[in-house]
């Protein structure tokens, strides 16, 4: 357990400079040892990319324990930290934030996403209070301080109008920062200056979702973004490059995008230990 809480405050570190943390999203072991290998301090997993990889549609259609062994997965094969992106906890009460929250422990990471919304609706604000609250005591009361990423779905809420949702976005991340949060997470915004807005009025490391339309890392960096993550972006890079390597293969019969970028068979046995 020492190791874990070790792993936790190294976590918490990261999200305090001096450099931003980048975060390339992990579907399963393999993609985490690849991306620990290529120098990431810390390994974030994809819930979306956990889903499709078992056969799900992202959105809390998977078992809390399907979710959460994949978890241990990744964690058993990378050195580095790991954080689980557990979706909104697997129920709406704070009492299942908290099952969720030992989960995460239990499965040998050290810090965990919680978001604001079910089923495209936020959460009161006070529910979603408690909810954080519960999971920060659930990992103290479990022996690993975890590093709560807590994320609002403000710009995805239709329920919030538009030129609201600035202010909504501050309001809830600097509640749930002041619940116990290490870190807000505001995901679909790639506008520089509204970022910027965002990394000033909230009180705390601030997190994006990074994709082809963000400022690069630099900017974001400049504009005080402190935690960049890709989601399930790279689940899908990687599903989008497979899907043309089978048209290759049914339509024209040939193997010439295998040769693209493709891992050698050496290398994967020696990352995973063989």
């Amino acid at each position: 357990m020492t190791d874990l809480r070790d792993k936790a405050e190294a976590l918490r570190r990261l999200h305090a400079g001096p450099r931003v943390l980048v975060l390339a999203n992990a579907w399963d072991a393999a993609s985490a040892r690849l991306i620990e290998a290529a120098g990431a301090p810390a390994i974030a997993s994809s819930s979306a990319g956990v889903a499709f990889a078992l056969g799900y549609p992202d959105g809390q259609r998977i078992a809390r324990a399907e979710m959460l062994d994949m978890v241990r997965r990744m964690a058993r094969v990378v050195r580095v930290p790991v954080t689980a992106d557990v979706e909104a906890g697997y129920g709406t009460t704070a009492q299942a934030a908290a099952e969720t929250a030992r989960g995460v422990a239990a499965a040998g990471a050290v810090g965990m996403n919680l978001e604001d919304a079910d089923e495209g609706r936020l959460l009161p604000l006070e529910v979603q209070v408690e909810r954080v609250r519960a999971a920060r005591a659930a990992g103290e009361s479990a022996g690993v301080p975890l590093v709560i990423n807590a994320r609002t779905d403000v710009f995805g809420a239709e329920e919030i109008p538009s030129a609201q949702r600035p202010a909504e976005a501050v309001r809830r991340a600097n509640a749930y920062l002041a619940a116990g949060a290490d870190c807000a997470f505001v995901p679909f915004v790639t506008d520089r200056d509204l970022i910027g807005r965002l990394a000033r009025e909230i009180e705390g490391p601030l997190n994006v979702l990074a994709t082809p339309d963000s400022p690069p890392v630099a900017e974001l960096e400049r504009l005080g973004v402190r935690r960049v993550s890709v989601g399930g972006g790279l689940a899908r890079a990687a599903y989008g490059r497979a899907r043309r390597i089978a048209v290759e293969i049914q339509e024209n019969g040939t193997f010439e995008s295998l040769r693209e970028g493709t891992i050698s068979y050496a290398e994967m046995q020696r990352l995973l230990g063989s």
